[in-house]
C-alpha cells in the first residue's frame, strides 16, 4: 500500500466515523424524545434539549466530514482546482456550523451568554 492509497484510506476512515457521529448522535437525540412523546410526557424543554443535542451531534459530525476532505484534497491531490473546490465545500460546511450554534446556543460565539430573564423571553413556543 503506498502513501496516496494510506491516505484516501485514513479520509474514508475519518468520514466514516464523522457519518457514524451523525447517525448515533441523531439517534441518542431522538430516541429518548419518541419514548416522552409516546408516554406523552415531552415538554417544550424536552423539546429544546432534543434539538441541541441533534445540533452538536451534527457540528461534530460535519468538523470530522471537513477533516476527511481537508485531509483527501491537500495530500492526495493538491491542484488548484481541487483546493477551490475544497474551499467551497468548507465554506459551506462553516456556514452550517455557525448557524446550527446559534440555534444551539441562541447567541452569536463572539457575543455574551443571554442571561436567565433574556433566554426565558426569547424561547421558541
Amino acid at each position: 500500500m503506498n502513501f496516496d492509497e494510506t491516505i484516501e484510506l485514513v479520509g474514508q476512515v475519518v468520514d466514516g466515523v464523522g457519518v457514524l457521529i451523525l447517525l448515533v448522535g441523531a439517534a441518542a437525540a431522538l430516541v429518548p424524545y419518541v419514548i416522552l412523546l409516546v408516554s406523552r410526557r415531552a415538554g417544550a424543554d424536552d423539546y429544546r434539549q432534543t434539538r441541541r443535542r441533534l445540533g452538536r451531534a451534527i457540528l461534530l459530525g460535519l468538523e470530522f466530514l471537513v477533516a476527511a476532505d481537508i485531509i483527501r484534497t491537500v495530500v492526495i491531490s493538491p491542484t488548484l482546482g481541487s483546493v477551490a473546490a475544497l474551499g467551497v465545500i468548507v465554506l459551506i460546511r462553516t456556514f452550517l456550523s455557525a448557524a446550527l450554534q446559534v440555534e444551539i446556543e441562541g447567541h452569536w460565539p463572539w457575543q455574551q451568554k443571554p442571561t436567565q430573564a433574556e433566554s426565558a423571553t426569547k424561547a421558541p413556543a
